[in-house]
Protein backbone atom coordinates (compact mmCIF):
# COMPACT_ATOMS: atom_id res chain seq x y z
CA UNK A 1 0.00 0.00 0.00
CA UNK A 2 1.62 3.50 -1.01
CA UNK A 3 2.16 6.31 1.71
CA UNK A 4 0.61 9.33 1.30
CA UNK A 5 3.14 11.71 -0.80
CA UNK A 6 4.51 8.42 -2.72
CA UNK A 7 3.84 6.83 -5.77
CA UNK A 8 3.66 3.26 -5.98
CA UNK A 9 5.43 1.01 -9.24
CA UNK A 10 4.91 -1.94 -10.04
CA UNK A 11 4.17 -3.63 -13.28
CA UNK A 12 3.37 -7.19 -12.13
CA UNK A 13 1.27 -7.76 -9.21
CA UNK A 14 3.92 -10.38 -7.80
CA UNK A 15 6.52 -7.82 -8.13
CA UNK A 16 7.40 -5.80 -4.96
CA UNK A 17 6.53 -2.73 -5.74
CA UNK A 18 8.81 -0.01 -5.77
CA UNK A 19 8.18 3.77 -4.10
CA UNK A 20 9.37 6.67 -5.54
CA UNK A 21 9.06 9.91 -3.33
CA UNK A 22 6.67 13.35 -5.00
CA UNK A 23 9.26 15.34 -3.10
CA UNK A 24 12.59 16.95 -4.61
CA UNK A 25 15.71 14.93 -3.05
CA UNK A 26 18.83 15.56 -4.51
CA UNK A 27 20.35 11.92 -6.54
CA UNK A 28 23.79 11.41 -8.31
CA UNK A 29 23.40 11.48 -11.89
CA UNK A 30 25.84 9.53 -14.26
CA UNK A 31 26.66 11.16 -17.23
CA UNK A 32 28.67 10.75 -20.54
CA UNK A 33 32.34 10.54 -20.62
CA UNK A 34 33.40 14.54 -20.52
CA UNK A 35 30.09 15.48 -20.51
CA UNK A 36 29.50 16.65 -17.41
CA UNK A 37 29.19 20.13 -18.44
CA UNK A 38 26.70 19.79 -21.17
CA UNK A 39 24.50 17.72 -18.79
CA UNK A 40 24.20 19.79 -16.35
CA UNK A 41 23.12 22.76 -18.80
CA UNK A 42 20.56 20.64 -19.80
CA UNK A 43 19.03 19.68 -16.42
CA UNK A 44 19.46 23.27 -15.88
CA UNK A 45 16.76 23.93 -18.91
CA UNK A 46 14.07 21.68 -17.17
CA UNK A 47 11.54 22.91 -14.80
CA UNK A 48 11.76 21.86 -11.41
CA UNK A 49 15.47 20.57 -11.98
CA UNK A 50 18.24 21.78 -9.76
CA UNK A 51 21.93 20.65 -10.58
CA UNK A 52 25.02 20.95 -8.64
CA UNK A 53 28.08 20.10 -11.01
CA UNK A 54 31.02 21.53 -9.18
CA UNK A 55 34.28 21.44 -10.89
CA UNK A 56 38.12 21.96 -9.81
CA UNK A 57 40.44 25.11 -11.24
CA UNK A 58 44.21 24.89 -11.56
CA UNK A 59 47.07 26.05 -13.19
CA UNK A 60 48.82 24.30 -15.43
CA UNK A 61 52.39 24.45 -16.98
CA UNK A 62 51.86 23.92 -20.79
CA UNK A 63 54.07 24.76 -23.66
CA UNK A 64 52.19 28.20 -24.03
CA UNK A 65 53.02 28.53 -20.67
CA UNK A 66 50.76 28.31 -17.48
CA UNK A 67 47.29 28.41 -17.84
CA UNK A 68 43.94 27.66 -16.18
CA UNK A 69 42.88 24.79 -16.24
CA UNK A 70 39.13 23.14 -14.89
CA UNK A 71 37.78 19.81 -14.77
CA UNK A 72 34.98 17.94 -13.10
CA UNK A 73 35.94 17.31 -9.25
CA UNK A 74 33.71 14.15 -9.93
CA UNK A 75 34.66 13.20 -13.34
CA UNK A 76 31.59 11.29 -15.10
CA UNK A 77 28.96 12.73 -12.45
CA UNK A 78 26.97 15.13 -10.97
CA UNK A 79 24.13 16.02 -8.62
CA UNK A 80 20.62 17.47 -9.47
CA UNK A 81 17.77 17.44 -7.06
CA UNK A 82 14.49 16.60 -8.43
CA UNK A 83 11.13 15.06 -7.71
CA UNK A 84 11.51 11.24 -9.18
CA UNK A 85 7.99 10.41 -9.77
CA UNK A 86 7.81 13.83 -12.06
CA UNK A 87 11.29 14.51 -13.23
CA UNK A 88 13.27 11.04 -13.48
CA UNK A 89 12.01 10.20 -17.02
CA UNK A 90 13.36 14.14 -18.39
CA UNK A 91 16.53 14.00 -16.40
CA UNK A 92 17.76 10.97 -17.43
CA UNK A 93 17.00 11.26 -21.26
CA UNK A 94 18.57 15.09 -21.20
CA UNK A 95 21.21 15.51 -23.46
CA UNK A 96 24.56 14.36 -21.57
CA UNK A 97 23.08 12.38 -19.43
CA UNK A 98 23.99 8.46 -19.05
CA UNK A 99 21.58 7.14 -16.37
CA UNK A 100 21.02 7.96 -12.37
CA UNK A 101 23.90 5.45 -10.12
CA UNK A 102 21.90 2.82 -9.21
CA UNK A 103 22.83 -0.13 -6.49
CA UNK A 104 20.80 -3.01 -7.84
CA UNK A 105 17.50 -1.72 -8.00
CA UNK A 106 17.77 1.04 -5.46
CA UNK A 107 18.34 4.84 -6.68
CA UNK A 108 20.39 6.31 -3.71
CA UNK A 109 19.23 9.73 -2.04
CA UNK A 110 22.43 11.83 -1.67
CA UNK A 111 21.61 13.86 1.63
CA UNK A 112 20.76 17.71 1.56
CA UNK A 113 23.83 18.00 3.95
CA UNK A 114 26.30 16.86 1.59
CA UNK A 115 25.50 19.23 -0.76
CA UNK A 116 25.31 22.23 1.57
CA UNK A 117 28.86 20.82 2.79
CA UNK A 118 30.31 20.53 -0.94
CA UNK A 119 28.99 24.17 -1.58
CA UNK A 120 30.00 26.04 1.01
CA UNK A 121 33.58 24.65 0.31
CA UNK A 122 33.44 25.89 -3.52
CA UNK A 123 35.11 29.53 -3.82
CA UNK A 124 33.22 30.59 -7.03
CA UNK A 125 29.80 29.22 -6.69
CA UNK A 126 28.80 31.45 -9.67
CA UNK A 127 30.74 28.54 -11.88
CA UNK A 128 30.67 25.98 -9.12
CA UNK A 129 34.56 25.85 -9.00
CA UNK A 130 37.08 25.31 -6.29
CA UNK A 131 40.55 27.14 -6.98
CA UNK A 132 42.88 25.06 -6.29
CA UNK A 133 46.59 26.35 -5.73
CA UNK A 134 49.86 25.37 -4.44
CA UNK A 135 49.93 26.43 -0.60
CA UNK A 136 54.22 26.49 -0.12
CA UNK A 137 55.41 28.32 2.97
CA UNK A 138 58.78 29.17 3.87
CA UNK A 139 60.33 26.20 5.51
CA UNK A 140 58.96 23.37 3.74
CA UNK A 141 61.20 20.57 2.25
CA UNK A 142 60.48 20.61 -1.28
CA UNK A 143 61.87 18.54 -4.33
CA UNK A 144 61.19 19.83 -8.00
CA UNK A 145 59.35 17.82 -10.32
CA UNK A 146 60.11 19.28 -13.27
CA UNK A 147 62.53 22.17 -15.30
CA UNK A 148 66.56 22.58 -14.59
CA UNK A 149 67.06 21.84 -11.37
CA UNK A 150 64.31 18.41 -11.65
CA UNK A 151 64.83 15.57 -9.31
CA UNK A 152 66.91 18.21 -6.70
CA UNK A 153 65.14 19.10 -3.11
CA UNK A 154 65.50 21.70 -0.70
CA UNK A 155 63.90 24.16 1.70
CA UNK A 156 61.93 27.20 0.65
CA UNK A 157 63.16 30.63 2.18
CA UNK A 158 60.92 32.99 0.29
CA UNK A 159 57.53 32.39 -1.64
CA UNK A 160 56.68 34.85 -3.94
CA UNK A 161 53.08 34.28 -4.87
CA UNK A 162 52.75 37.47 -7.24
CA UNK A 163 54.97 35.90 -9.86
CA UNK A 164 54.18 32.40 -8.76
CA UNK A 165 57.57 31.52 -7.57
CA UNK A 166 59.68 30.76 -4.69
CA UNK A 167 63.14 31.12 -3.84
CA UNK A 168 64.63 27.59 -2.13
CA UNK A 169 68.26 26.69 -0.98
CA UNK A 170 69.54 23.50 -2.48
CA UNK A 171 72.95 21.85 -2.71
CA UNK A 172 74.38 22.42 -6.12
CA UNK A 173 78.04 21.93 -6.84
CA UNK A 174 79.17 21.02 -3.41
CA UNK A 175 77.61 24.33 -1.89
CA UNK A 176 74.40 25.68 -0.78
CA UNK A 177 72.63 27.89 -3.69
CA UNK A 178 69.69 29.85 -3.44
CA UNK A 179 67.75 29.58 -6.62
CA UNK A 180 64.73 31.17 -8.09
CA UNK A 181 61.85 28.41 -8.83
CA UNK A 182 58.66 28.11 -10.80
CA UNK A 183 56.23 27.33 -7.67
CA UNK A 184 54.18 24.76 -9.94
CA UNK A 185 57.47 22.93 -10.46
CA UNK A 186 57.46 21.76 -7.11
CA UNK A 187 56.27 18.61 -4.86
CA UNK A 188 55.93 18.49 -1.29
CA UNK A 189 58.40 16.14 0.52
CA UNK A 190 57.64 13.90 3.35
CA UNK A 191 60.13 14.67 6.53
Amino acid sequence: MAQEGRVSLALDPALPRVEMSEERQWYCVRTQTKRERIASENLRLLEGVEVLSPRIKYKKATKRGKVWWSEAMFPGYIFAKFSRSESERAVTYAHGVMCLVKFGTEVPVIQESFITELRESLEDLENEELIISPSMQVGDHVEVAYGAFEGETGQILEVLPALDRVKMLIELMGQDQVVDVDMFSLLLVKP
